[in-house]
């Protein structure tokens, strides 16, 4: 299209067509990977599944909400307003998704009317009345596009207050229960749906804003049920500082302490990975991968989360064999349906190469020729690896519980240090471990009864019958500790009517002679009493049970069918290196947008590339002072070669324009990256600003 004018512009023709999104499904790209094979609907269906899983279990809620809602409301005084101190952390990344989760529950099992207001939308009272009345009514109200409208809207303006507030929630009530007598209602026996506000960053609020809104809330109360819940990043004590005492004095304020980073993690953990309900684990490096982001830049829950799904689509894109991670009954069934191409799959695993070389001769040859057999043998190698999750997570557990509370931590205080221990190296190895069971033979009696007494219930909550000889064992060292007492007693009983016996007839010399020679049977004597010889048996025992059950994860044949353990490409996904991405995304674009038109050889510039990467590899072969005109000239060459312009309908002169705005917009994009900047050395030249590769 041409277009004529006396001074030369820019013009802007809009199409008259919608331009209909590409939208390709995430099946078929996850069809299209390098991997490619018969099962890979299969196994984009399984990850799904175990997703889907995987996301409703960490999106459960606490059951114990009503009750202490129950309690707090029995508290709750005539005019004073219902409050929530809900302190997460300054280091909390996920205040966001919190408060979100907090609405979803509030409005499910509570009340519709849930309302969330930002100190930066509420600079005065005005505007804070305007936000909380948008959001009850669902109405949008925007000031400053009715200012820009002129006198006839603001004649329609509307001026929110307490009172067309308590109007407006009596309207709405009314209409469901219209029997309730306005003002019989008092905050401990409403019959309504309470209206509760979120003040998200309460110490960004201004003092004035918050004073006059809770004593003018207290005044319609009745009318007006309202619940604050107020989000603390600091401290509880921000409450009194905000807030002088007639104020805080209207509020029943009730202190929500969220559980720590490091809680969270452990809880997600032991939900997720810490189980058998779901088939995928991580391997050692790939988890440390996940909590060093965690621990040391964001402490974000969430991210971590996304971590573990890229994971599992990463072991599920990556790895064919994937496809028997799932439950245990479904993967003997697929694994009857598994084609020649995934048997010799299952014969190329590492694990499964090591478990052949241990088999005899007969054997070894039916493996590697017989498919029938391989599958028999692959249903029963799943099956053991089952039974060992089962059981090392069990004897995990238990162990955590001996070893949580020593002196000093030397496993961790946390079941997720201990889980990243036993998957790092043979634990039995570790001087961490000696340690451990060093500082278990000097622990008192009533630790040790303790540290059984949960020892028991784990493996009593354990539906495994060999773990119930296990249990019995461990409660009868419950019993054999508590029988030293009564032991103990008749002993010292004992000793002292034989010592006044004794004592009675003798003199003073015999007397000395003979405490002399106690004193020498005691020090020449090792050995040891009840109570030190059933300790030792106890750790013995504990021992016993590490050895047995606590085996690293390679050990187990067919364990790459569960474990992802690619933690490079994780962390070529996840690490921030912005720098390196750039430069990939500029120098080889293809690796980001997998067109094939954009492959090309080392050193060469494609012509159909994006016109920044042209420029780009451009300036890549300048010297510290670039000349746009050359610059310009042979980002011109590169970009004439792609395109087939027909000369009747675009002129030369009008080609060149083209190409030079583009190049214009192409080197101001450079500058905003940081690659160029202008310089006054000389005319027409930018300084660059990147060496060497990037």
């Amino acid at each position: 299209m041409a277009t004529s004018s006396v001074s030369k512009g820019c013009f802007v023709f809009k199409p008259n067509f919608k331009k209909r999104k590409i939208s390709v499904p995430i099946e078929d790209y996850f069809n299209k990977g390098k991997n490619d094979s018969e099962d890979s609907k299969l196994r984009f269906e399984t990850y799904q599944l175990i997703w889907q899983q995987m996301k409703s279990e960490t999106e459960k809620s606490h059951s114990g909400f009503q009750k202490n809602s129950r309690d707090w409301g029995c508290q709750i005084k005539l005019r004073e307003i219902p409050t929530a101190a809900l302190v997460l952390g300054v280091n909390v990344t996920d205040h966001d998704l919190t408060f979100r989760s907090l609405t979803e529950v509030l409005q499910n099992n509570v009340t519709p009317y849930v309302v969330s207001l930002q100190a930066k939308d509420c600079p005065d009272m005005k505007h804070f009345l305007q936000k909380l009345a948008s959001q009850l009514m669902d109405c949008n109200v925007d000031v400053q596009s009715k200012e820009k409208e002129g006198v006839q809207v603001t004649q329609k303006k509307i001026h929110y207050s307490m009172d067309s507030l308590s109007t407006w929630y009596m309207n709405v009530t009314q209409k469901t229960d219209p029997k309730i007598p306005r003002k019989k209602r008092t905050p401990s026996q409403w019959q309504s749906p309470p209206v509760v506000l979120i003040l998200k960053d309460m110490e960004s609020f201004t003092t004035k804003v918050l004073q006059d809104f809770i004593i003018i809330s207290s005044q319609h109360l009745h009318e007006f049920p309202l619940i604050l819940i107020f989000g603390i990043a600091t401290s509880p004590i921000v409450v009194h500082r905000l807030l002088p005492h007639a104020v805080s004095s209207l509020l029943c304020i009730e202190l929500f302490q969220s559980l720590s980073c490091k809680e969270h993690l452990t809880t997600v953990l032991d939900k997720l990975l810490l189980t058998t309900q779901f088939p995928f684990k991580l391997s050692e490096k790939v988890l440390q991968v996940l909590t060093n982001i965690f621990l040391y830049h964001d402490f974000s829950i969430q991210n971590f989360i996304k971590g573990l799904q890229l994971s599992l689509l990463e072991h599920f894109y990556s790895q064919p064999l994937s496809v028997l991670c799932c439950n245990l009954p479904e993967a003997k069934r697929r694994i009857n349906f598994l084609s020649d191409n995934q048997c010799e799959n299952i014969r190329r695993l590492p694990s499964f190469r090591r478990y052949v070389e241990k088999q005899a001769s007969e054997k070894q040859v039916a493996l590697l020729t017989n498919e029938r057999f391989l599958k028999e043998e692959t249903q029963s190698l799943l099956e053991n690896l089952h039974v060992y999750h089962t059981n090392y997570f069990l004897v995990l557990r238990c162990l955590h519980q001996f070893t949580s509370s020593l002196p000093k931590y030397p496993l961790g205080r946390q079941i997720r240090e201990l889980y990243c221990t036993c998957l790092e190296k043979n634990i039995l190895d570790s001087e961490e471990y000696a340690s451990a069971l060093q500082l278990l033979r000097m622990l008192a009696k009533d630790e040790l009864m303790a540290m059984l007494q949960k020892c028991f219930k784990v493996f009593k909550s354990s539906s495994e019958k060999h773990f119930g000889n296990t249990a019995k064992r461990i409660e009868e060292f419950l019993a054999q500790f508590q029988s030293l007492d009564a032991e103990a007693k008749e002993e010292e009983e004992d000793t002292s009517e034989s010592q006044s016996k004794g004592l009675q007839k003798t003199d003073l010399y015999h007397l000395q002679k003979s405490l002399l020679e106690m004193k020498e049977l005691r020090r020449t004597s090792k050995r040891q009493t009840k109570f030190e010889v059933l300790r030792e048996q106890l750790v013995s025992f504990i021992d016993s049970l590490v050895r047995e059950y606590l085996l690293l994860p390679e050990t187990q044949p067919l364990h790459e069918v569960l474990y992802f353990s690619a933690a490079h490409t994780l962390r070529q996904h996840l690490n921030a290196a912005p720098r390196i991405a750039l430069h990939t995304a500029l120098n080889n674009p293809y690796y980001y947008l997998k067109n094939e038109a954009l492959r090309s050889e080392e050193g060469c510039i494609p012509n159909v590339a994006p016109d920044i990467c042209i420029a780009y590899k451009l300036h890549l072969e300048c010297s510290r002072l670039i000349n746009l005109v050359d610059w310009s000239e042979a980002f011109a060459t590169v970009v004439t070669a792609a395109e087939k312009m027909d000369a009747n309908s675009v002129t030369s002169e009008e080609r060149n324009e083209i190409i030079h705005a583009r190049f214009i917009r192409a080197v101001s994009e450079l500058e905003l990256l940081g690659f160029i900047k202008p310089t006054k050395q000389k005319t027409d030249h930018v300084a660059r600003l990147t060496w060497g590769g990037c």
